[in-house]
């Protein structure tokens, strides 16, 4: 599966950026996913694995009040893992998996419940929260499923991002290195 991972790490090289990851229904997949790829560590920062709710808060610095109010499993606080690793880490982009794996729900959530969200730099044009992306998932399988799911959807979230936002000049600079015209 790490072509995902190969194809996001290849992209923040070309642009010179950098990639912190966040996860709690992941477990740490999602680090492994990159790591796994040969040459990793130019862009990839590190991760946190932050299963526990107080560690979303005291380590990620997601809020309180949030945390409290709707649980751990929640758009919001997937954006706001994403710009804490990011923070914390001293990365370009931040990339954070939250969500209900099983085999019970959690916080009122079904299992199969899942956000992933991207967190990075801003655009000229860009308004307050313009960095940040979630997308909200209802995934189906067993436990494991859903893991991997996860994991492949956070990476084709930034893939997505990494590629939306690639210049032209960033795409011709690309197509020499890798040998195209």
């Amino acid at each position: 599966m790490t072509s995902g991972a190969a194809e996001v790490l290849r992209l923040l090289k070309v642009r010179g950026e950098t990639l912190a990851v966040a996860e709690s229904l992941t477990g740490g997949l999602v680090a492994a996913e990159i790591a796994a790829v040969p040459g990793a560590s130019e862009a990839f920062r590190g991760s946190v694995t932050a299963y526990a709710t107080e560690l979303k808060r005291d380590v990620l610095g997601v809020d309180a009040t949030l945390l409290d109010q709707r649980g751990a499993v929640d758009p919001q606080v997937a954006a706001q893992m994403a710009a804490g690793v990011r923070k914390l880490l001293g990365a370009d982009w931040g990339i954070a998996t939250t969500g209900v794996a099983g085999p019970e729900p959690q916080d009122g959530r079904p299992v199969g419940t899942v956000f992933v969200a991207v967190d990075g730099p801003l655009g000229p044009d860009s308004g307050p929260a313009d960095g940040e992306k979630v997308a909200s998932l209802r995934l189906n399988g067993d436990r494991t499923e859903i893991r991997m799911e996860s994991v492949r959807s956070v990476l084709a979230l930034l893939l997505k991002e990494l590629a939306g936002e690639q210049t032209g000049n960033e795409r011709a600079q690309d197509t020499e290195q890798n040998g195209g015209t």
